[in-house]
């Protein structure tokens, strides 16, 4: 009579642990794509373009901060002229940025 209320309950199974966690890891991924991924995409599509349009004239902001114009443009290859009869030969992935018409210092992502 009093041997149904005397016994265990059934230890939860780990599939049904697993099922549990799905909704929180569902929320992780869907974070992790917009606030890293997504961003990150987009300013590595900038940069390549932004690249792939340099031409001879602009001037640019190498990652190390050396200020300069661009003289040639090869395949990977740019030669930036830092001053009358100085020309650095550098590769494109070393450009920061572009510089406007006018502009002496790069503009500030979200300024």
């Amino acid at each position: 009579m009093f041997f149904p209320l005397l016994q265990q309950a059934p230890a939860p199974s780990a599939g049904s642990a697993l099922l549990q966690m799905v909704p929180f890891l569902l929320v992780f991924f869907v974070f992790y794509y917009f606030l890293l991924l997504a961003p990150m995409r987009k300013q590595q599509k900038k940069t390549k373009e932004m690249l792939a349009a340099l031409k001879k004239g602009d001037r640019v902001v190498t990652s190390g901060g050396i200020h300069g114009t661009v003289a040639q443009v090869e395949d990977q290859i740019v030669w930036v002229k830092i001053a009358d009869t100085v020309k650095v030969k550098m590769n494109k992935s070393a450009i920061s940025s572009v510089l406007a018409e006018g502009e002496t210092v790069p503009a500030k992502e979200g300024a």
